[in-house]
């Protein structure tokens, strides 16, 4: 696909976050990472899994599955199982691809009812209480992609349903990271932060993993339902008083004398597992930029990894942007400056009376992003997340151009007014200036790029 950078400026930003998306599909990364499958005489493969991905990685290892077997020298090795992920996020069956693991479908961000039903179901499975008990001979197969903290919702002892809905809710517009908001999510779980694979014990738990977090951990991946926690009670206790959550005061005992304390590094029930990082924010990237490279221009990554609150990341962006413009950089026009990782979005009270505010925080940042730019002649910007989903809104992010502003001046459209309120759906949608794409099935967090000519 070839599109024009100079004459298609938003066209071709458009591509570059098509190819990242691309490169982190699970079809195209999993076949390298499957594990023999156990001798069908002495044990199963179970999988079990969640995440934004869930669906598109279960079917990749449908496809893949009877090749795979028959290389081993297995075929026919029995495959069973089940996964949960985002409403709306399971991708149309292939044709010719047989349904063996169960897809089921929950609510994100905030938790819901059907969630807790399907983690309730995948402890079943992994303790024996649902079908056969596992073995040491057994597989399990961990499908674990971003989203999974929401979607796998087991409260601990102590906790309901509703208490981790407000909890969850209250981290959200918080400001908190996403790896504080998981550790808080690990300690209140009755299956994160380790619990699942040790439920799994003494069977073999394989993980593949696919990255929407700064720096790839792992155990902050869907808060780590197959990883050793390093985090304590302590820390979660540290970052529910920081950001003012209340919790009642028998869970907030318990926290403090670590009765909800997570399996820890060298727990003997996690000797047999091992997590592969199968799809990351930093390989799609790298695809974007090798697009923009073949299409003629320069291209830079700044980070994988950049945090912090999504209207100053914008503002940043927009600095480094003018500076490049003018030649007051080392990156040598015409280019496309890439950037990922999990920004952050503060929401703020709301007036009574005042409109609520939609978006996340990729239209927070565009709108960051525009503010700083002021109408620059030669920049233009795209961000998405790599989900499709940016907050819980229909569209995965927004584009900047060079007329935003005049363009929204001729509407009434006051920028500063809709970042007040966090407003980036309000803001962007009048213009025609949301990216729109569906559920994408994979995740590997946020998308940003910037075209300076």
């Amino acid at each position: 696909m070839t599109i024009d950078p100079t004459s298609d400026p938003a066209g071709f930003l458009r591509h570059l976050y098509n190819v990242a998306v691309a490169r982190a599909l699970p079809l195209h990364n999993t076949a390298a990472w499957l594990p023999a499958p156990p001798d069908p005489a002495k044990g199963r493969t179970l999988v079990l899994g969640a995440g934004k991905a869930g669906g598109a990685m279960a079917q990749a290892v449908e496809a893949l599955w009877a090749e795979h077997c028959q290389r081993h020298g297995v075929p026919g090795a029995p495959l069973s199982g089940l996964v949960v992920t985002r409403y709306g996020h399971t991708p149309p069956r292939p044709e010719g691809v047989l349904a063996l693991i169960e897809v089921v479908e929950a609510a994100h961000p905030v938790p819901d009812a059907a969630g807790l039903a399907a983690a309730q179901r995948i402890l079943a499975l992994a303790t024996g209480q649902e079908g056969a008990a596992l073995t040491e001979h057994d597989l399990v197969l961990c499908l674990i992609s971003g989203g999974g903290s929401s979607l796998l919702t087991l409260p601990a002892d102590g906790l309901t349903l509703a208490d981790k809905q407000r909890i969850n809710r209250q981290l959200l517009d918080s400001g908190a990271d996403i790896t504080q908001m998981n550790c808080v999510r690990k300690h209140l779980s009755a299956i994160k932060g380790g619990r699942l694979a040790a439920a799994c014990y003494p069977a073999r738990v394989v993980t593949l993993t696919i990255s929407d977090v700064p720096g790839d951990d792992v155990s902050v991946i869907a808060s780590g339902p197959t990883v050793a926690d390093a985090t304590t009670c302590a820390n979660a206790l540290q970052i529910l008083k920081r950001y003012g959550i209340d919790l009642s005061a028998p869970v907030a005992e318990m926290l403090h004398n670590g009765t909800l304390e997570t399996p820890k590094p060298g727990d003997a029930r996690l000797a047999r597992c091992e997590t592969h990082l199968i799809a990351t924010p930093q390989q799609s990237l790298e695809a974007a930029a090798q697009a923009a490279r073949d299409a003629g221009l320069n291209a830079y990554i700044l980070s994988d990894e950049i945090e912090g609150e999504s209207r100053e990341v914008g503002k940043v962006h927009a600095a480094l942007a003018r500076s490049t413009a003018q030649g007051k950089t080392a990156f040598q026009t015409p280019c496309v400056i890439l950037s990922g990782g999990e920004t952050t979005v503060t929401v703020k009270p709301r007036e009574p009376g005042s409109p609520k505010g939609r978006g996340g925080r990729a239209g927070e940042f565009c709108m960051g992003l525009a503010q700083a730019l002021n109408s620059h002649p030669g920049i233009w910007a795209l961000a998405a997340d790599t989900d499709g989903i940016d907050g819980v809104e229909d569209n995965a992010g927004a584009r900047v151009a060079p007329d935003t502003l005049a363009r929204a001046a001729s509407q009434s459209l006051k920028l500063a007014d809709h970042l007040s309120r966090n407003d980036a759906y309000g803001f962007f949608e009048p213009l025609g200036d949301l990216v729109v794409t569906g559920p994408t099935h994979t995740n590997v967090n946020d998308f940003r790029a910037m075209l300076v000519v």
